[in-house]
């Protein structure tokens, strides 16, 4: 026999009692499912403003706007957006006023997410 099932009846019948008992398990989670899929959806409660969700459990938002270290040799700083995948570790979050002053100031502006063309002025 050229299959991974034990060759003697007393591991068959083991494996054949720890199979029957899973697929218990499995039809009774099947049921609970379409029980619960049956139930009516109420319908979504209305959000102010759209959040961000935080990165996992225990982990701050992400921020809006930051300013990262950047450059080899030389460090050199930028303005950024939050999401912005180019900032590394070093992203120090700070609102849109300080990100506006700051490129304003003369702060260079990511190449990738480009704050500058989203953070004009109002």
């Amino acid at each position: 026999m050229d299959d991974d099932l034990p060759p003697d009846l007393a591991r068959l019948r083991t494996l054949e009692t720890w199979a029957a008992h899973y697929l218990t398990r499995i039809r009774t989670r099947i049921a609970a499912v379409e029980r619960q899929q049956a139930q009516p959806r109420p319908a979504p409660a209305p959000t102010a403003a759209a959040v961000p969700p935080a990165a996992g459990p225990g982990r701050a938002r992400t921020p809006d706007w930051g300013i990262a270290e950047t450059g080899v040799g030389t460090s050199v700083a930028e303005v950024h957006r939050g999401d912005c995948w180019a900032t590394g570790r070093t992203l120090r979050p700070v609102s849109a006023e300080r990100a506006r002053a700051e490129l304003a100031g003369g702060m260079q502006a990511c190449a990738v997410c480009r704050p500058d063309r989203v953070l004009k002025r109002t």
